[in-house]
Order: C-alpha cells, then sequence, then structure tokens
C-alpha cells in the first residue's frame, strides 16, 4: 500500500505545524480487505479505511483540509461529489482546551495491484489514479486566510513509485 505514506508525506510537507512535529500525525490503515475478480488473474485491489490523526494540533482546521482535498483529488477522487455521505470523508474532532485539538479522519481507500506472470515471474504494478482535472494543475499551491500563510504543497504525482 502506497497510499498511507504518500498522504503522510503531503500533510508533513504542506503544513508547518506538522512540518515542525511529524510526530503528531498518526496514520492507520483499518478495516482492510482483499478484492479479486475470481479469474485467472492474480490481480487484486486493498480496500481499507485510512484513520489520520492529528493530535494536539493548534493550527487553522482549514490548513489540514485543504491540502487533504488536493491529495484526495489526485489519489481518491470517487470519494469528491459522492451522494452518499456515508462513503465520504468523515471526521472527529476533540477540543483539548483554547489552543489546541485532537482531529480524526477517516477516508474509504482503495488501491489497485496488477500482478503480471511472464513465464515463472510474477510482476507488481500499483495502478495509478485517473488524472486530476485541468483546475488542479498548478504546479504550487499556497493556502491563506488574509495574509496568513495557513499551508503550502506542490501538485502531487499520481503514480505510487513517486507518491
Amino acid at each position: 500500500m502506497y497510499k498511507p505514506n504518500s498522504l503522510r508525506a503531503h500533510l508533513t510537507a504542506a503544513i508547518p505545524d506538522l512540518k515542525r512535529n511529524p510526530d503528531k500525525l498518526l496514520v492507520f490503515a483499518d478495516k482492510g480487505s482483499l478484492h479479486t475478480t475470481r479469474t485467472a488473474s492474480r490481480s487484486f485491489e486493498y480496500a481499507y479505511v485510512l484513520n489520520i490523526i492529528v493530535t494536539d494540533y493548534g493550527g487553522e482546521e482549514d490548513a489540514l483540509m485543504v491540502p487533504l482535498l488536493d491529495w484526495i483529488t489526485v489519489h481518491q477522487a470517487d470519494l469528491l461529489g459522492n451522494e452518499d455521505k456515508s462513503k465520504g470523508i468523515r471526521f472527529m474532532v476533540d477540543f483539548n482546551n483554547h489552543n489546541s485539538v485532537d482531529i480524526s479522519l477517516e477516508l474509504n481507500m482503495t488501491e489497485r495491484v496488477i500482478v503480471q506472470q511472464t513465464g515463472h515471474q510474477l510482476n507488481i504494478t500499483h495502478a495509478g489514479e485517473i488524472a486530476p482535472t485541468p483546475d488542479y494543475a498548478a504546479p504550487y499551491w499556497q493556502l491563506y486566510s488574509g495574509s496568513n500563510l495557513l499551508a503550502e504543497w506542490q501538485v502531487l504525482n499520481t503514480s505510487p513509485d513517486h507518491a
């Protein structure tokens, strides 16, 4: 699975609080399952709930959510515009005090793994997602609240090898 590490790297690079304290970001793959097509192919799909927990977060929640949505647009776009809201992006916030919160996010993830046979050798490839729409093609983004820079990040590569 490449998406958990890809999202961790993206959020850590984008959000100053996580860049300074990367241990505040916890990532878990829960309720995992494998799906196959019951054909001669050994290809399969991982399906799991990606649980992201940011502890003792003192920044703007928007500074977390906008880079998250940008990453989702590239790596799991089917979560966006989903009519079934229970299958979208879920979150919980624990208000610790006046200065910080703990935020837990749940995302339904899938990752396709292509297994090809050449003689007696099996080769795996993690299939990338459908390319993002042109609106997300800018190479670099900055998120502001007024004149306050909240987060900044580069557009992501859809290839798992570059995640």
